[in-house]
């Protein structure tokens, strides 16, 4: 038996079936399109969030460099320090020491706040990663290869080399 739409007409059911057939066509297209905006949606927030800690990454490396680099500044005024220290204690000059001392202290913790350490050289063996020799002694005191003396202090920052020490390294005598 046919219904009757609003207007008054009769409709027959063929045309009902069609017409939820159409109607169940366009919901499954509307539900595959919002599925399609969904996963852009995802992707689009994961791209984002990918591109966030790409730039926190680039942020800490941008702040590790600098920090290095005024660290590798620091370096010539703690061998200057280091130097005065020295010229103290040779000339009893003991209230300058004390001076200069007590900064050098203060120096030396801020550097190792920020993660730099000494590299110890003398009494190791010479490691090119660590070391740069700028002079060969021969000598039988020592074994080959030996840093016998330290010229200029190496460092390392976060374990990684930040300057490497000058060294002199003991080598067999000729002859």
């Amino acid at each position: 038996m046919p219904s009757k739409s609003k207007k008054g007409r009769r409709v027959k059911k063929e045309d009902l079936i069609k017409r939820i057939e159409e109607l169940e066509a366009a919901l499954k297209e509307e539900r595959e399109k919002s599925e399609r905006y969904l996963n852009r949606l995802k992707y689009a927030l994961a791209e984002l969030d990918n591109t966030r800690k790409e730039m926190e990454r680039r942020l800490k490396e941008a702040s590790e460099r600098g920090k290095q680099e005024l660290i590798l500044e620091l370096l010539p005024i703690v061998d200057e320090l280091q130097m005065a220290i020295e010229a103290a204690r040779r000339t009893g000059e003991s209230e300058v020491l004390k001076g200069v001392e007590m900064v050098m202290r203060k120096l030396e913790r801020l550097l190792e706040r920020e993660g730099v350490s000494p590299i110890e050289a003398v009494g190791k063996f010479f490691d090119p990663y660590l070391h740069e020799a700028v002079q060969r002694v021969e000598t039988s005191e020592h074994p080959e290869g030996m840093i016998i003396e330290e010229l200029r202090r190496g460092y390392l920052y976060k374990g990684r080399l930040l300057r490497a020490s000058l060294v002199k390294v003991a080598g067999s005598p000729k002859g």
